[in-house]
């Protein structure tokens, strides 16, 4: 491959990851949901969930999450994920869409809200 040609896949390769962990909501819109019935779902830790977290949210870890699906609520309830820099939220909505849940929303980091 010519130096050129890895450039470019350096930058798409890069580009991808990027959106791969945005959010797809905003702060503004996240707090709508959730004033509107919507479940808060934190997937970060335990102890980070004790360091902060956002009113109203339960703490059910990403790694957890498959195994706690009843906690999340009924699935056609939406659903507002966060964590502490969205990748772990991105993991949990594609999870959670996974798994039969109609409306699911990332919040990205916690500081989005």
């Amino acid at each position: 491959m010519t130096p050129r040609l890895l450039i470019v896949l350096a930058a798409l390769l890069a580009s991808s990851c990027a959106l791969i962990f945005t959010s797809d909501t905003t702060g503004p819109e996240a707090r709508r949901l959730v004033a509107g019935g919507a479940r808060l779902v934190d997937v970060r830790s335990p102890e980070e969930f004790a360091d902060g977290h956002l009113d109203g949210a339960v703490n059910i870890p990403v790694g957890q999450l498959e195994a706690r699906l009843t906690e999340v609520g009924p699935k056609d309830v939406p659903v507002v994920v966060y964590c502490r820099s969205g990748h772990r939220a991105s993991r949990a909505r594609e999870l959670l869409l996974a798994a039969g849940f109609k409306e699911v929303h990332n919040l990205g980091p916690k500081s989005y809200w």
